[in-house]
């Protein structure tokens, strides 16, 4: 993804995104706006163009609460949209899956900060029956640890 600043705290995004699976994947146009519109606050919206006119969106937000100077709190929710029904693809129209997660993270440094969190993780729509009809279930929690690094 390319970024170019419109403000001080928005910026405009484009850029391409390949899917490998399922299937035979698919290739993106992406275009999007990404900012923090109060402290702590960030919210990113990204429209994508694939091929035989699918369409998607994607709507993320995330608020990082400082408990120390180091300890940092982070809730996020991201919900995934389609606008048509591409069963080979697994995806349906509409609201096909969203997810709310937690993160803990201790910064050593800004560049570098392990954390440990949950996920939950659910289908919905059309995306959510053709799980059902698979014999997938529609909803998951995980565990999630990592390192988060900045440069």
């Amino acid at each position: 993804m390319w970024g170019h600043a419109i403000s001080p705290w928005w910026e405009l995004v484009g850029g391409v995104r390949q899917d490998f699976k399922p299937a035979s994947g698919q290739h993106w146009a992406a275009f999007g706006i990404q900012g923090t519109p109060l402290y702590g606050l960030e919210l990113e919206a990204t429209a994508y163009a694939g091929e035989r006119q699918q369409t998607a969106l994607r709507l993320e937000a995330g608020y990082v609460m400082l408990l120390t100077n180091r300890w940092i709190l982070e809730p996020t929710v991201e919900a995934n949209l389609f606008g048509r029904n591409d069963a080979s693809r697994e995806q349906g129209a509409g609201l096909a899956e969203s997810e709310v997660g937690l993160r803990l993270r201790y910064e050593i440094s800004r560049g570098f900060a392990p954390y440990v969190g949950v996920s939950f993780n659910r289908l919905h729509g059309n995306r959510a029956e053709q799980a059902r009809a698979d014999g997938e279930d529609t909803g998951q929690t995980r565990l999630v640890a990592g390192v988060r690094l900045r440069f």
